[in-house]
């Protein structure tokens, strides 16, 4: 008996995810930026391209540390990104860590982008195993963990980004909607589903990363 109590005094409860879209609503969301729209349909964020300016669906609540994960779908003419970390400035513009959602020949999905303030922290010239992982005309899953200075991002179970930065600790999540040149590019959609979050006990969930990826320290301009 003692053996079996010690057994499981041991064991580590699983840690459990909370989703973010509920019922098909957007409960808990707004809409920071430009006039790309959302809606929700059968559990699926659809995000629609209109305008010049990037459009954010962004969480009301502000996050630190946690471990996301979802899947996107994104028609292959157009480009997005998944905000974290982030916020508005005074202008009302919206900055901050982006994982990259890049469907063109570059095939930088997965990269560290940060939004209207350094540019690109982790290019995917730093990792071209990571540029095989996102895949055109289907869904692929992201997996982004930020504990700490610690930010990796995963798509399709392969480490793209293995990078440590302090500029930022907590903010918003937000997916992005990104700006278009001309009319004709209005009308493209990227789509999300099964969006959950985790938030407590992170250290023992966080994924070993390949020796092979590339270990940046403190992005830089």
């Amino acid at each position: 008996m003692l053996t079996l109590i010690a057994f499981i005094a041991g064991c580590s409860p699983k840690q459990e995810w909370t989703n973010l879209i509920i019922d098909n609503e957007l409960e808990g969301w707004k809409l920071l930026g430009g006039e790309g729209s959302y809606q929700v349909i059968n559990g699926e964020v659809i995000g629609t391209t209109k305008g010049s300016a990037n459009t954010f669906l962004a969480t009301e609540k502000q996050y630190d540390d946690f471990i996301l994960e979802l899947e996107v779908f994104v028609d292959p003419r157009m480009n997005s990104g998944i905000q974290f970390r982030s916020a508005q400035n005074e202008k009302g513009r919206v900055f901050g860590y982006q994982a990259e959602i890049d469907p063109s020949e570059r095939k930088w999905s997965g990269g560290l982008y940060d939004e209207a303030r350094r540019g690109w922290l982790y290019p995917l010239t730093l990792n071209e195993e990571g540029q095989k992982a996102f895949k055109n005309n289907t869904w692929n899953k992201y997996r982004i963990e930020a504990v700490g200075n610690a930010i990796r991002i995963w798509v399709n179970d392969i480490c793209t980004t293995y990078a440590e930065d302090d500029v930022s600790s907590t903010g918003f999540i937000a997916l992005q909607v990104h700006g278009v040149g001309t009319a004709e590019e209005e009308g493209r959609q990227v789509k999300w589903r099964n969006i959950r979050l985790m938030t407590t006990d992170l250290e023992q969930e966080m994924l070993p990363v390949p020796s092979t990826v590339h270990h940046l320290i403190q992005a830089e301009n």
